[in-house]
């Protein structure tokens, strides 16, 4: 392909640009990822890769060592404080449905090393690192994306469309003059990390396990090196009331009654809580995706996948635009499409996983609900399938070069 025709750049140096970028390297694209940071992101962020997206990730040969840099989640458990186990769901109802019936835990901070490796592979892609975007102009033949440099330096690119992977406060996205704004759900998130192996301390204990009692409730997620429990803390509270050492310890005291002197807490920091989506999802050239397009809550860890898959989609959907095999209207399909994942599933789904946590008698209802759904093989499965988004995962394989 000619890359001045041809090329596309992508914003962003995270999971989803990354993502995307090596996409379209697969397909013979020329592609050019612009990063503002001057290195990959290390920040503790999203944990969660569902059997879907590690479908997408084989394609890319990226799930494999992903996952050996990860821990098999094989079961979802729901507890109550006294560390009961009220439900249990193993991921083996998905078996012949997808190549990974089970979900891994990895930082994101594992994979993007990994993509950028992939991407170091092929001769037609390039990152640069330490480009901040500051102008992108569209006409009728392309764009033009001018980026200031490491040293200051301004220069423009040339290309044909734009994937905007920028991150919740998307520079490309203000450059556009897009709505920005974020629905703030009623709490922000607590996220306490332990080194301490806490199934060594509750025998049998899943690494994704819901705790949901009267007396608190919160979520428990086993990392390759560490745990998590997550609490939803509301909005009025003071952030830095609850991440003081001390209200730290007296949280771990509540949620691990007995345990919480065997516990070793290696930190303790909030993020909030937000739901967006942009009214459209491609501007002219230029596509939205992961976070620059839709925020949700991050219960069930769907927000990062979904972001993923919108990589994918869209990568899928440029290389066919380039080869002659679409339409320029394909591009608005897939964007609608992707548009319509976040808002009749991602943004529904994730918000049940935390139905009746603030209210007894609900909390009571959704365990019930938990139970008859545990209890009933087809509710099994429509429940993982769901909640691992292989109903709204984009369909078909990868295109080859």
């Amino acid at each position: 392909m000619n890359p001045r025709r041809h090329r596309v750049v992508v914003v962003g140096a995270g999971p989803v640009g990354l993502t995307a970028a090596l996409v379209l390297a697969h397909g013979g694209v020329p592609v050019t990822v612009l990063e503002a940071a001057d290195h990959l992101s290390t920040a503790s962020r999203a944990s969660t890769f569902h059997p879907a997206t590690l479908d997408l990730l084989d394609e890319l040969g990226i799930a494999a060592p992903l996952r050996a840099a990860g821990r098999d989640v094989t079961e979802i458990q729901w507890r109550d404080l006294d560390r009961n186990l009220l439900h249990r769901l193993p991921y083996a109802p998905l078996e012949g449905r997808t190549a990974h019936p089970y979900r891994v835990h990895a930082e994101q901070s594992r994979l993007t090393p990994l993509l950028l490796a992939a991407l170091g592979r092929h001769p037609h892609a390039d990152v640069a690192f330490g480009h901040t975007v500051f102008d992108l102009r569209q006409d009728p033949d392309g764009l033009r994306v001018w980026t200031r440099g490491p040293d200051g330096a301004r220069a423009p690119l040339t290309a044909r469309h734009v994937i905007a992977a920028d991150g919740a406060r998307s520079t490309v996205r203000d450059l556009l003059h897009l709505d920005s704004r974020a629905r703030p759900y009623p709490s922000y998130a607590l996220r306490i990390v332990t080194d301490t192996p806490l199934d060594s301390l509750v025998p049998d204990l899943s690494p994704l396990t819901y705790v949901r009692d009267a007396r608190t409730s919160f979520s428990v997620l086993g990392m390759p090196d560490h745990w998590r429990l997550i609490h939803r803390i509301p909005a009025t509270t003071p952030r830095e009331h609850v991440t003081a050492p001390a209200a730290v310890h007296a949280l771990v005291a509540r949620s691990l009654p007995g345990l919480d002197s065997r516990v070793r807490v290696r930190d303790a920091h909030t993020y909030r809580l937000a739901a967006f989506v942009l009214p459209q999802f491609r501007a002219g050239r230029v596509l939205f995706a992961g976070d620059a397009a839709h925020l949700t809550s991050t219960a069930g860890g769907m927000n990062m996948n979904c972001g993923l898959h919108d990589a994918v989609a869209y990568g899928r959907a440029l290389i066919r635009l380039y080869r002659g095999e679409a339409g320029d209207r394909s591009l608005t399909t897939v964007a609608a499409a992707r548009r319509a994942v976040v808002q009749d599933a991602v943004i529904p789904r994730s918000e049940a996983r935390t139905a009746g946590i603030d209210d007894a008698a609900a909390l009571r209802a959704a365990l019930d609900d938990i139970g008859r759904m545990t209890a009933d093989a087809d509710a099994r499965t429509d429940f993982l399938v769901k909640a691992s988004l292989l109903d709204c995962a984009p369909r078909g394989r990868r295109v080859a070069a």
